[in-house]
């Protein structure tokens, strides 16, 4: 019975020619709309071994956005720890550039407050000046103790480090010149020590020295590891010659300088001169006794550490991609094995090596198509999870997901094509022969 059927299918193939392809658009839309629902019926009538083979697809993609979200969050956290410290920034500080020092109140006394006076009068492209010396100590009130950072500065401080008042005042000129002991805290500081009570009035203890609070800060935040919100700022005079008692022979010592630039684009000109100033005042022939560093180029090489990290990042993910195309490849392969009889009597029947390679194919961009899709919300839920539990403002790129996405179908249609090739190829007498 076996062999008499065999002879039958033989006998209808040898017959058998192929009909003439049409050429028209509606045709060829219509046989391409028939490709899409058999591949579709066919990876529904197999949903394991399909879900199965999109997970490397879903990893790879959820993975790529979830790298680049991240990667946009961490620049824009870089930038806001820059911009946190001022706009159009040059900070100087004692001693040469890389140098090694314990702490703030250790640093080199090259500084003095005078140097701070020069660059603001003889600096035509500088806006505002701020001299700091700082200083961690201990702040008391009442039986309550709190350990914050101290900023002996001067009016222009405000201005220049780009913080607002929340209540109160700032200091003034004549607190600076008569070392007067006031102190406006920051909003942190004044919550740890006075609660919901309103602090203006009160008298704090700064390294036991008594200390009228006349202003606080509005929130400021955290920048490169420093808490500006549980710190306060006392007149510069006062923190020198009462709290850290630091004296120089040239003058005030200051721990750093910060001066805002009027234009951005005059930043790099500003600094030459900021330097030739202070060359000249500190009668400097060798090596610089001091460090200026230029917030647009801290900025820019910070931005280019996260991009370069967030490429790394997304091409390590995107090996995902490529493992889960190659599952795809093999899936198909096991498949086009397993449909050697639908194959052969579909081309029995008409079909021609055009039409079984273009069904393979859409099955393979499907299954790489809806794996880029699910892995597409698993990333962006990963974003979200991001943003929400870490300092980091990771932001959803449609760019990305619209890459990911498509390069995941390019995957699929790229390792479908050899299974698909081996498909269309199949000898319809062998195919049907082995069923």
């Amino acid at each position: 019975m076996e062999l008499a059927d065999y002879r039958r299918r033989r006998t209808l193939l040898s017959g058998y020619k192929e009909a003439p392809i049409p050429h028209s658009p509606i045709t060829q839309f219509m046989n391409f709309i028939e490709s899409v629902k058999m591949a579709g019926q066919t990876l529904l009538a197999n949903k394991t071994r399909s879900s199965l083979t999109m997970i490397g697809m879903i990893v790879g993609n959820a993975s790529v956005i979830a790298m680049i979200g991240v990667g946009e969050g961490a620049q824009k956290f870089v930038a806001g720890q820059v911009q946190a410290l001022g706009t159009n920034v040059l900070i100087v500080r004692p001693g040469v550039p890389n140098a090694r020092r314990s702490s703030l109140t250790n640093a080199p006394q090259t500084l003095i407050l005078p140097d701070a006076k020069a660059i603001a009068t003889q600096v035509p492209s500088v806006q505002g000046v701020s001299a700091e010396l700082n200083s961690s100590e201990l702040v008391r009130y009442g039986n309550k103790n709190v350990s914050a950072l101290i900023f002996g500065t001067i009016p222009e401080f405000l201005e220049v480090r780009n913080f607002e008042m929340a209540k109160g005042r700032f200091l003034t000129d004549i607190d600076v010149r008569q070392n007067s002991q006031v102190a406006v805290l920051g909003s942190e500081l004044a919550e740890k020590l006075f609660g919901n009570n309103n602090p203006l009035g009160q008298q704090v203890r700064i390294k036991n020295v008594s200390m009228k609070v006349i202003g606080v800060l509005a929130p400021k935040g955290t920048s490169f590891g420093t808490n500006f919100d549980n710190s306060a700022a006392v007149p510069i005079a006062t923190m020198a010659n009462r709290i850290v008692g630091r004296k120089s022979p040239y003058g005030l010592a200051v721990t750093s300088i910060f001066i805002s630039i009027k234009d951005e684009s005059q930043m790099n000109a500003a600094q030459f001169q900021v330097e030739n100033l202070l060359r000249l005042r500190h009668k400097i022939t060798t090596e610089d006794d001091f460090t200026v560093r230029n917030q647009k180029d801290l900025m820019a090489r910070m931005g280019a550490i996260s991009g370069a990290l967030t490429l790394m990042l997304t091409a390590v993910a995107s090996i995902s991609l490529l493992v889960g195309g190659i599952g795809i490849m093999n899936i198909m392969l096991v498949s086009v094995s397993e449909r050697t009889q639908e194959i052969g009597l579909r081309k029995a029947i008409g079909a021609s090596q055009q039409d079984i390679l273009f069904q393979f194919i859409v099955e393979a961009v499907i299954l790489s198509a809806a794996g880029g899709l699910v892995g597409t919300c698993v990333g962006v839920s990963g974003i979200l999870l991001v943003g929400n539990f870490t300092p980091l403002q990771a932001g959803i790129s449609p760019v990305a997901i619209a890459l990911a996405v498509s390069v995941s179908g390019a995957v699929g249609l790229f390792f479908g094509v050899i299974p698909a090739r081996q498909a269309a190829k199949l000898d319809p007498i062998a195919a049907l022969r082995s069923a």
